[in-house]
């Protein structure tokens, strides 16, 4: 089985340690870093954005993976992608015009993405998904870190893997929302390739430690 790519959230860091939290990222064995960008009218809540995407680029030596939960994401792309955003996410329920909006990410040189959230189906993607570099599938509702897992994302990851391979898709899956030791094998079982953790990995004793395992299931 295939080492999965790990994104560290930085949703769960410790905004009064951040650097000191970007560092442990590039001295572990993740890979990405997930930057969740929240609005307040697309999700319930209000994260971070553009400056401190500038900011953590700059301390950062691994892929900024950022995850616009915005309405209206195309209005921000160029911004992002400007930040240090190597991919960049949008919402399948977000945007009018997704095929354009992805078009658009692919444009600016970064890796495109769409996003499902739990009760979106996989075949909202049957025409975009030859396009793609990445497709994030909500395994919670998005908004707050720290929910529990839905159980029905072992299946739409299966789904969503038959569309990939049946048309020829070169995009990867990456989860998003309560994943931890005991469902990412699972996951990854199902043709998960990519997995965002947040507070397993900052909550942890030893966040360092925590992604190795995840890297190495």
């Amino acid at each position: 089985m295939k080492r999965p790519i790990i994104a560290p959230s930085l949703l769960a860091a410790d905004f009064g340690n951040l650097q000191r939290d970007l560092e442990m990222v590039n001295n572990s064995e993740a890979d990405w870093l997930h930057f969740d960008v929240m609005d307040g009218v697309f999700v319930p809540n209000i994260s971070f954005g553009i400056p401190l995407a500038q900011a953590a680029a700059k301390h950062l030596r691994k892929p900024l993976d950022v995850h616009l939960m915005i309405v209206q994401p195309e209005r921000y792309l160029a911004a992002f992608r400007q930040a240090g955003a190597a991919i960049i996410t949008v919402h399948a329920e977000a945007c009018v015009h997704l095929h354009r909006t992805v078009q658009e990410i692919k444009d600016l040189g970064a890796m495109a993405g769409v996003a499902l959230n739990p009760h979106t189906p996989v075949s909202a993607l049957e025409n975009v998904i030859a396009d793609l570099d990445l497709v994030l599938v909500m395994s919670v509702n998005p908004g707050f870190g720290g929910q529990k897992f839905i159980e029905h994302t072992y299946q739409k990851v299966r789904d969503l893997k038959a569309l990939i391979q049946k048309q020829n898709s070169r995009a990867l899956i990456e989860i998003d929302g309560g994943v931890n030791a005991q469902n990412a094998p699972k996951l990854i079982e199902a043709g998960a390739d990519a997995l965002v953790a947040g507070n397993f990995v900052f909550s942890s004793a030893d966040p360092v430690q925590t992604i190795a395992a995840l890297k190495n299931l």
